[in-house]
């Protein structure tokens, strides 16, 4: 019964701080001083006019703008950022597309024990329309296993545990936001659908489910609270299919909603109020959409891409099976219109059981629905749970509630006409992306931690920076997403992977007469600097949510000072490398999100005890980044990252010649 917990106050957690001001703008110094040596004629120079704006911005308007910040955070009942700014300036105000620009995706390993045959031929089946038994029956158990864990998770708090850890609060804290909500469209910010007030009604009992483009809920819950069996959401997910197929044979188009959810979110806001506008029975679809537990597209179609699909990207046929999963997870051209893209998370599964998921950014970070997704995945599907042969439609009758509700939207040809031009750019921003993943196999966190003694995660960011460099010829801002979930409500803070110890590294990589020792001891301090940074921003001590905080502040009336209207301020935050690391990925094929840069990378990466896997987009668009030259460039350097580490833990007495890495 997750739904009785959701206005549980989660108060034993901190109330995220804001951080002094005097060091903020100390650690923003320090971060913008690499980018000094890149662009200015002259170091001193140029840092002492920054650090004089720094010292005018403190004792001027800065401590002016600190006080508001302050005063706001003591009105704010959880905390100064996620209760006034995140959303809205990270994720509501942004008009590009969320398919691949803002949705995050996951591919799930392959289940086992369903049939080798059913996971590499798909089956045509008699009135299934493309659908396929054992694809009904993942999605089933898999429906079933997420909202188990959920309800385990927040049943605890029926009993108030002592020994409750600060992550499962954060844990139980997100994962409440994932489900009985979606996104609204809104002309310049949306906004998040309010929980069903009615927490029992049918409408907050059902999860979504498109096929064909056809929307249906179905029930997964009783009207007091209990979780339906595998077997009773399969039933349901079955006549959803057998009764798709006969619209279908009737000669019935679906109208297509997702596709309007793919666009532009002004585009998609207009169309969205002309909608609602034609009929009631649109508003009633939509607000049934909204407080849908969570979503669930069962396509029709196997996506294959080619071996090589492009001249430039050459795929194996193993790469390109794994590349094929997970571009449609993603979204493809022809499945993306099977999606509501405005729901925190959807569940993707296709006729050779095949899942994965994929889901709307702003209620809460992709580490959440990972850790919901790996529970899922974990136990795979039990043949005996289900009926071994088909069941008549009045047995999908439970409780007397029917097993499925159509959703029915009125159009007209000017709404259709909308859609053909919404399709025409969704496919057109799918085929720009320029997205594979890279399985790097011959280590993994393990070596880096018991070999080379190095933070793993600030290892794998090294790599990063040194292929970018290596690609480029140049240094760029660097993203890392850093979770503040210690305190109460908290979200994410920006590390600023690319710092001086950074760029000095790289440089001497460069070197071939420097000494490989040497080259050892700058990594092991690049490394140093950026755990160091990681434990900063983890505690509430980051530059970056701090600076937003107090940019907004300032009232109309305040003149705008230097430090704002820098240049360099703004470079210091082109996150063309943007990078997050989510877990060990054990269940995981991969996963990805879109470059926030046309000429930029988008990277998340998986670092597992033996391997590494990387999800790389970028655009094909732009002639400054390859995917396929970014994976090789990856390789290369972690290759020759292992080589120094081990040449350079040996002392130096016993390097009598030079080796050539």
């Amino acid at each position: 019964m997750r739904w009785l917990m959701r206005s549980k106050s989660y108060s034993s957690l901190p109330r995220l701080p804001v951080p002094d001001l005097h060091k903020t703008l100390d650690r923003y110094l320090i971060s913008i001083q690499p980018f000094l040596h890149d662009s200015e004629p002259s170091f001193s120079a140029a840092y002492q006019l920054r650090k004089q704006w720094a010292d005018d911005f403190h004792s001027g308007i800065g401590s002016v703008l600190q006080e508001r910040l302050l005063a706001l955070d003591k009105v704010s009942p959880n905390n100064w950022l996620d209760d006034n700014f995140w959303i809205q300036k990270a994720y509501h105000e942004w008009r590009t597309p969320l398919v691949v620009n803002s949705n995050w995706w996951l591919a799930f390993y392959d289940d086992n024990l369903i049939p080798q045959n059913s996971r590499t031929v798909s089956q045509p089946e008699k009135d299934m329309a493309g659908a396929t038994t054992w694809q009904l029956r993942r999605a089933a158990w898999l429906i079933h296993r997420t909202l188990e864990f959920v309800d385990n998770l927040h049943g605890q708090e029926s009993e108030p545990q002592p020994d409750t850890t600060r992550t499962g609060i954060w844990l139980r804290d997100s994962t409440s936001k994932m489900f009985n909500i979606a996104r609204i469209p809104q002309p310049g910010c949306d906004t998040l659908s309010i929980p069903p007030p009615q927490p029992h009604s049918l409408a907050a009992r059902s999860i979504l489910v498109m096929f064909h483009n056809f929307c249906y809920t179905i029930p997964v819950y009783s009207p007091i609270g209990e979780l339906a069996s595998p077997n009773d959401i399969y039933r349901r997910l079955r006549r959803v299919v057998v009764d798709t197929g006969k619209r279908i044979k009737s000669g019935e188009q679906a109208f297509l909603i997702g596709v309007l959810s793919s666009d532009d979110r002004d585009m998609w806001a207009k169309n969205l109020s002309y909608l609602l506008s034609l009929s009631p029975e649109n508003k009633s679809s939509h607000d049934r959409l909204l407080a849908s537990v969570m979503a669930v597209s069962l396509d029709h179609e196997s996506y294959e891409l080619s071996p090589a699909s492009t001249s430039s990207h050459p795929r194996s046929d193993t790469q390109s099976t794994l590349d094929s999963h997970l571009h449609s997870i993603r979204s493809t051209p022809s499945n993306f219109s099977n999606r509501f893209f405005d729901k925190p998370y959807t569940l993707l599964v296709d006729p050779l059981a095949r899942a994965g998921a994929t889901g709307e950014h702003s209620p809460c970070d992709a580490l959440v629905p990972s850790i919901v997704a790996e529970y899922s995945i974990v136990q795979g599907v039990e043949e005996e749970a289900f009926d071994s042969a088909e069941v008549p439609e009045a047995a999908t009758r439970i409780n007397d509630e029917d097993g499925f509700i159509p959703i029915n939207w009125v159009a007209d040809n000017k709404l259709w006409n909308e859609c053909h031009e919404a399709k025409r750019r969704s496919v057109a921003v799918i085929q720009d992306s320029d997205y594979s993943v890279f399985w790097f196999d011959d280590y993994g966190s393990d070596w880096i931690k018991n070999s080379a003694k190095l933070s793993p995660d600030a290892y794998i960011q090294m790599a990063l920076q040194l292929a970018w460099y290596r690609t480029r010829n140049s240094f760029t801002a660097t993203y890392e997403t850093v979770l503040t979930r210690m305190f109460k409500r908290g979200r994410t803070e920006t590390l600023r992977s690319y710092t001086n110890d950074s760029r000095t590294w790289i440089l001497a990589m460069s070197d071939s007469h420097l000494p490989v020792q040497q080259q050892y001891e700058l990594l092991k301090k690049a490394v140093s600097t950026h755990t160091n940074l990681t434990r900063q921003a983890a505690t509430g001590r980051g530059i970056d949510r701090h600076l937003l905080g107090l940019r907004l502040m300032l009232k109309p009336s305040d003149p705008e000072p230097p430090l704002f209207t820098d240049p360099l301020f703004l470079q210091s935050q082109e996150w063309k490398l943007s990078t997050s690391g989510l877990s060990a990925g054990h269940w995981f094929k991969g996963t990805g999100f879109g470059s926030q840069f046309n000429d930029g990378y988008g990277i998340n990466y998986l670092a597992a005890p033996g391997m590494i896997k990387f999800g790389i987009e970028s655009k094909f668009s732009s002639s400054s980044s390859s995917t396929y030259l970014f994976k090789n460039a990856i390789a290369d350097a972690l290759k020759e990252m292992r080589g120094i580490c081990q040449a350079g833990m040996v002392p130096i007495e016993e390097h009598p010649i030079r080796t050539h890495l």
